[in-house]
């Protein structure tokens, strides 16, 4: 018999959630399917999503490449843009569209011979202060750009910080400042990712770039977007033992048992991509019941509580997060954010109803 641990994609949640953010802003969607597609395996989801997708989104060029070899036919935006002239034949040689978000990447599509014009996504910094020409240069940079016999139709584009705040007035002033640098530019507009596609209809424009809120994890505190769980990272029950009062748990004893306790090992531990920063009292599911994490998360294993939970022994199914858990319970817990845990997760099997 194998280890228990496993980690299992729905790859039909993950085009439930993609038409979800398709519906939810309207216009056109590019799915994003970086690092990996967040932990979920990058070359499967966009062939899941291929049916559906406007078209996708990744970090490098690298990512893209790998898209378009596995048949991806879609646009593919690379994010970071190009890093150096390389970059910028393979967005020609592989029809990608690039990011522009600082003048050496004007320079670089400028010294660049095309092939075929290279669509570009021109960045302001709006406010964020991470990448992008500021609202002052940015006409000047769209207007270099118009110039270019390298470069093709300009999307324009910013990047929120705060967008997964409702009250954050930080949303407000980009959006008012993007508004104020571009309105005498053509173009079409992509200002929002998924804590903008949810909580700030006033950003919609004709493309929306979901991330997180695909995977299934709501960034907003509030959710209500009707979002599936795509990854659930699972294993069972592997040992059980009593335990008096006073005992300690793990390394470290860092949990003390203040009553006689029944603990159960499971096959997880942060190797797997649970987080080792997990507090006693985590939640997790044994058998379908909610109960705690008690002791440290080891490399491969994790001890849990099952003194209130008398059905559950050797073989009890786990559930680390899932549908009937939120990975955002757990990174909240851990403190951290759903996109990490879901990016460390290190094995995963899928499941689609589609190609059935």
């Amino acid at each position: 018999m194998s280890r228990p641990a496993f980690a299992h994609i729905d790859l039909d949640a993950l085009r439930h959630n993609y038409r979800v953010a398709r519906s939810r802003h309207g216009g056109k969607a590019l799915a994003v399917v970086k690092a990996n597609g967040y932990g979920h395996g990058a070359i499967r989801c966009a062939h899941a999503l291929a049916p559906v997708a406007d078209g996708f989104a990744v970090a490098i060029t690298e990512e893209a490449v790998a898209l378009r070899e596995a048949g991806i036919e879609q646009p593919i935006l690379v994010l970071e843009g190009a890093f150096g002239a390389d970059d910028v034949t393979l967005a020609d040689q592989h029809r990608l569209w690039l990011v522009v978000h600082q003048d050496e990447q004007i320079d670089m599509l400028r010294a660049h011979t095309p092939r075929h014009p290279i669509p570009v996504w021109l960045k302001m910094d709006s406010g964020m202060h991470r990448a992008g020409f500021f609202p002052h240069a940015y006409a000047d940079a769209f207007a270099r750009l118009q110039t270019l016999l390298s470069a093709g139709p300009v999307t324009l584009m910013t990047h929120f910080a705060r967008a997964d705040e409702p009250d954050a007035d930080t949303t407000r002033a980009q959006l008012a400042s993007f508004e104020a640098a571009t309105a005498a530019l053509p173009g079409e507009r992509s200002l929002c990712n998924s804590g903008a596609i949810l909580g700030w209809p006033a950003a919609h424009r004709q493309w929306c770039r979901p991330g997180i809120m695909m995977y299934g994890a709501d960034p907003m505190p509030t959710p209500d977007a009707d979002l599936k769980a795509v990854m659930t990272l699972g294993s069972a029950i592997i040992g059980v033992r009593e335990l008096g009062v006073g005992e300690p748990v793990g390394y470290g004893g860092r949990f003390i048992t203040g009553r006689p306790t029944r603990v159960g090992l499971v096959a997880m531990g942060y190797a797997d991509g649970y987080p080792r920063t997990v507090p006693d009292g985590t939640p997790i599911i044994v058998g379908g019941q909610r109960t705690r994490v008690i002791g440290r998360v080891s490399m491969d294993m994790m001890t849990v509580d099952l003194t209130d939970l008398p059905e559950a022994g050797l073989g009890t199914p786990v559930e680390c997060w899932g549908p009937h858990l939120n990975v955002n319970v757990v990174a909240q817990a851990a403190g951290t954010i759903a996109y990490e845990l879901l990016c460390n997760v290190k094995r995963v099997a899928f499941s689609d109803t589609a190609s059935r």
